[in-house]
C-alpha cells in the first residue's frame, strides 16, 4: 500500500512540476503584458479578435467589427420600420379621433338646432294657445254686452283699452255695435269707430 502512494506520488510529479514551472508563469507574465499594454493604450482585445478571426476554428467562434456593424445596421433599420409603422398607426388614429370630434360636434350642433325649433314651435304653441284663449274671452264678453242695456255697455266699452274694445266691437252684430257707439260720447265714439274702420280694412 505504501509503495502504491509512493508510486502515485511519482507519477504526479511531473504534472505538477510543469503547471508550477511552465504554466503558472506563462499566466502571469502573459496578465501583466495585456495589463501594461491597456495601460498604454493598445486595444488588446480588438488584437486578440483580430488573430483569433484568422484561425479557422476559432474565427467561428469570434464576432468581427465588420460582423457586429452589420448586426447593429440590421437591428437599426428593423427599429426604424417598427417607428415608422408605429407613426403610421398613430397618425391613422389621430385622423379617426378627429373625424369623430367632428362628427360629435356636428350632432351636437344638430341637437342644438334641433332644441331651438322645439323651443320656438312650443312658443308658437303658447302664444296660439293664449291668443285663442283671449279670442274666447273676448267672444264670451261680446255675448254678455248683447244683453247690456246700451248705456252701460257704452260706459264699459269707453273703459277698456282700444285694442280689447274694438276686438269686443268686432265680435258684435251691426245692430248691437251701432246701439252702443250711440250711447257713447260723440267724440270716443268717432274715434273708435275710425279705428275699427282702419282695423277692418287692414284684416
Amino acid at each position: 500500500m505504501a509503495k502504491k502512494t509512493k508510486t502515485d506520488t511519482k507519477k504526479m510529479n511531473p504534472f505538477l512540476w510543469f503547471l508550477f514551472a511552465v504554466i503558472i508563469p506563462i499566466g502571469i507574465t502573459l496578465t501583466l503584458v495585456i495589463i501594461i499594454l491597456m495601460a498604454v493604450g493598445v486595444d488588446v482585445g480588438g488584437w486578440l479578435k483580430g488573430k483569433a478571426a484568422d484561425v479557422p476554428v476559432v474565427s467561428s467562434f469570434v464576432d468581427t467589427e465588420e460582423e457586429k456593424n452589420n448586426a447593429n445596421t440590421g437591428d437599426k433599420k428593423q427599429l426604424q420600420s417598427q417607428i415608422k409603422n408605429k407613426d403610421s398607426e398613430i397618425e391613422q388614429l389621430q385622423k379617426e379621433l378627429k373625424d369623430k370630434e367632428q362628427t360629435i360636434q356636428m350632432l351636437e350642433q344638430d341637437m342644438v338646432k334641433l332644441e331651438e325649433r322645439m323651443k320656438n314651435k312650443a312658443t308658437a304653441q303658447d302664444e296660439e294657445k293664449e291668443n285663442q284663449e283671449k279670442e274666447d274671452t273676448v267672444k264670451s264678453m261680446s255675448t254678455s254686452f248683447k244683453e247690456m242695456e246700451a248705456e252701460s255697455a257704452a260706459q264699459i266699452l269707453q273703459q277698456l283699452e282700444r285694442q280689447t274694445a274694438l276686438k269686443v266691437l268686432r265680435e258684435l252684430s251691426n245692430k248691437d255695435r251701432g246701439r252702443i257707439l250711440e250711447a257713447m260720447d260723440p267724440k270716443t265714439a268717432a274715434q273708435l269707430t275710425e279705428q275699427y274702420l282702419k282695423t277692418t280694412r287692414e284684416n
